[in-house]
């Protein structure tokens, strides 16, 4: 593969690539195989701090930058992300397990996001009017916030990466991004893209490590930084926020679901099967969107569950690089341990297998389409997100009861609601406590969509015309006028 030869290994600093300062080194693997792909440069605290130098010795000169060079800055990024789709593809397969179709979806979803604020870069506005005393006239403009820090999971990598880098670039901050240690080698293919589009040396810097802790704590506490971006799970959100605390750190965060997918008795069950295969597979089920509980109404639960399971039945599973496969593995063995766990106890709980259930033997992690009927609202996997391509059904009766058992949790990022009904649709969305609703339909993710959920699901919003405001501050000039 040549990509995979190509890519640096190293941590991308201040425009040049280097090793780590201490000479480590961490392996990247493939999960379909679980063989080692290569080693990158494992990044400490020293590292940590030459990347945080120089985010903030560029700050000031790229805040200057035209609107205008910044927004074609991403368009060229935009337009190089297109043409190296079937290598960029092939590289997310290799050290994240999707399958190849997905992955070149996910390049060009990623390459939409720097479109998109490559064309919000030029319209940062500000205003202007009279205060209320007449006086004075009030005059407010439009300022980046400054140097962030941006941490992104290993379930998107390619398209976390541009759906933070792109606001950051158009407002005119600078950035120290710091991936997954599961897939670090889309990110470092995405500094040499972005290299390649002219950003200016030390408006990027990317460290790639194994010691989150030790790399990001002094970032977060050490004053300089002033922008925390991060995607991941409520628990690791919690720890950042209570980092974020001591130096006032501006926090956006996209953290855990446990998304409610609704079929309520007069959807059409046609398209609900195909909502519900979209919600739950994207992914192999490995994204914080995915369809977590399966809310059915009763007169159509069990004809739903049978298609869904004809469905999931017929996906094929097997390596992402492999013509034909629907399904690839998960992104390691604790995944997939996890997966099992949920499962078996569901099951001694009474639940049905309407398809799949068994891990396979062999090398990697994969792990079946499951479809589990009968489901005991008190299982593990109706309280925590299952992360793999397991769909819980169960059944209800009533509308108030739905809504009640959906928000029944502490998560609200998305939801999904099937009816024929537009009144139904409205009034079952508005009482939903999430984020996002998907009417109709599996898939809620868009670059032109504002993305984030409320109560533990985090805080602010990626995408659409809100997300360049995350990294933008208001600044506000009082004029008297005599």
């Amino acid at each position: 593969m040549s990509l995979l030869n190509d890519v640096p290994k190293q941590l991308f600093i201040g425009g040049t690539w280097a090793n780590a300062a201490d000479g480590a080194t961490m392996p990247v693997d493939d999960p379909a195989t679980g063989e080692i792909l290569c080693q990158v440069a494992d990044a400490g605290p020293k590292d940590a701090r030459l990347a945080e130098d120089a985010a903030v010795e560029a700050q000031d000169g790229w805040a200057r930058t035209a609107p205008r060079e910044r927004s074609e800055v991403l368009r060229r990024a935009y337009e190089i992300l297109l043409s190296r789709t079937d290598d960029l593809a092939l590289l997310m397969t290799s050290e994240m397990g999707k399958p190849l179709a997905e992955a070149r979806g996910e390049v060009a979803y990623a390459a939409e996001f720097f479109r998109w604020f490559s064309e919000e870069a030029v319209r940062i506005d500000g205003g202007y009017g009279t205060l209320p005393d007449g006086r004075n006239r009030m005059l407010l403009m439009r300022r980046p916030v400054g140097p962030c820090l941006l941490i992104t999971p290993w379930n998107f990598p390619l398209a976390m990466g541009t759906r933070k880098i792109g606001p950051a670039i158009a407002a005119g901050c600078t950035m120290v991004l710091k991936p997954a240690p599961q897939t670090p080698l889309s990110s470092l293919a995405l500094a040499g893209i972005l290299k390649d589009a002219g950003l200016p040396d030390g408006v990027l810097n990317v460290v790639t490590t194994s010691r989150a802790g030790e790399v990001v704590e002094p970032l977060l506490t050490g004053g300089r930084i002033r922008k925390l971006s991060f995607t991941g799970s409520t628990q690791v959100g919690r720890l950042l926020l209570a980092q974020c605390a001591d130096a006032v750190v501006r926090t956006s965060m996209e953290l855990g679901g446990n998304a409610p997918f609704i079929v309520l008795d007069d959807a059409d069950l046609s398209a609900a099967v195909d909502g519900a295969m979209t919600a739950k597979m994207r992914n192999m089920g490995e994204a914080c969107t995915a369809a977590n509980r399966f809310f059915v109404h009763r007169s159509v639960a069990d004809e739903f569950g049978r298609r869904l399971a004809e469905r999931m039945g017929a996906l094929v599973v097997g390596p992402g690089t492999r013509e034909g496969v629907d399904v690839g593995p998960l992104i390691d063995e604790a995944g997939r341990a996890k997966v099992e766990d949920l499962v078996a106890d569901a099951v001694e709980r009474g639940a049905r297998v309407l398809v799949g259930g068994v891990a396979p033997d062999g090398p990697g992690r994969f792990y079946p389409p499951t479809v589990l009927a009968d489901v005991d609202p008190g299982s593990r996997l109706m309280e925590t997100e299952i992360f793999g391509p397991v769909a819980a059904i169960l059944v209800f009766d009533d509308e108030d009861e739905v809504v009640r058992r959906a928000n029944d949790t502490p998560w609200g990022l998305v939801g999904y609601v099937f009816t024929e009904g537009l009144d139904r649709a409205l009034r079952v969305s508005e009482r939903l406590e999430v984020g996002m609703v998907g009417v109709n339909t599996g898939l809620v993710s868009n670059p032109a969509a504002p993305f984030g959920g409320v109560k533990q699901s985090g805080l602010g919003r990626e995408g659409g015309r809100v997300g360049i405001e995350e990294f933008l501050e208001y600044k506000y000039l009082a004029v008297p006028v005599r």
